[in-house]
């Protein structure tokens, strides 16, 4: 076997890195260096996740990868957001980095998105769960033993009481047919704390769970309202 090609992970520290990171270490490809993952600066919790960083902290640590943080301005736009990104990869490059690894599944144009603005610096993407049927990806995590718990939904596609349930096959059955198993439509976030890949669990307690609403202006300048049940989960 040749040598291990160095990469970084775009982590979330939700079920989609996570099994997308499970197959790039099977497969022995990649010699995974760091998990990159954004935070809201102000927060100091894991960008639409909502997860303190002291829990990505110990994940990061049971996983033993070390973890590069990219903090964001808590009202950055995409021109700030590319620009903190840009030289957190800069970063990465110096290490003799040039390839990185996404947890997307489905959708195209995020997809392109991520492929332009990382060929502008030089970077491959790789993307090692892409067009797989989400319902057999839910079910191959759940059958392999990881454990996940939802810590955001989005209230105009979930209520409340699916915010800090773990991932099961009932909540599986238990989903709306419009809402995909994987919340690849940003229906839902969640935390792993346990799985094959992992030294230890992460330990947490749950804590309170609290509907955050946002404003934004849809295509035709309408202002829109929109929002999120987040489930905070605090470190033990």
């Amino acid at each position: 076997m040749g040598r291990l090609i160095p990469a970084y992970f775009n982590w979330s520290g939700g079920k989609d890195s996570t099994l997308a990171l499970y197959e790039v270490l099977q497969n022995k490809q990649f010699d995974i260096r760091y998990l990159l993952t954004t935070f809201n600066e102000e927060a100091d919790r894991i960008s639409m996740h909502g997860v303190r960083s002291e829990l990505l902290l110990a994940q990061a640590e049971s996983l033993g990868i070390s973890v590069k943080q990219v903090q964001l301005p808590a009202s950055s736009d995409m021109q700030a957001y590319e620009s903190v990104m840009n030289k957190a990869i800069q970063e990465l490059k110096s290490e003799g980095i040039q390839d990185c690894i996404f947890g997307d599944i489905f959708l195209e144009d995020l997809r392109i998105y991520r492929e332009q603005k990382l060929h502008e610096v030089s970077i491959s993407a790789h993307f090692p769960l892409w067009k797989q049927d989400t319902k057999e990806l839910i079910r191959e995590f759940i059958d392999l033993g990881f454990k996940t718990i939802v810590v955001c939904v989005d209230s105009s596609k979930l209520d409340e009481s699916f915010a800090g349930r773990v991932i099961d096959h009932q909540f599986l059955a238990d989903l709306p047919d419009n809402v995909d198993p994987c919340g690849e439509n940003g229906e839902f976030h969640t935390f792993v704390f346990d799985g094959p890949i992992f030294k230890d669990p992460i330990p947490f307690q749950v804590g309170e769970q609290v509907l955050k609403t946002y404003t934004a202006q849809n295509q035709q300048g309408e202002t829109i309202e929109y929002g999120f049940w987040f489930q905070d989960l605090i470190p033990l």
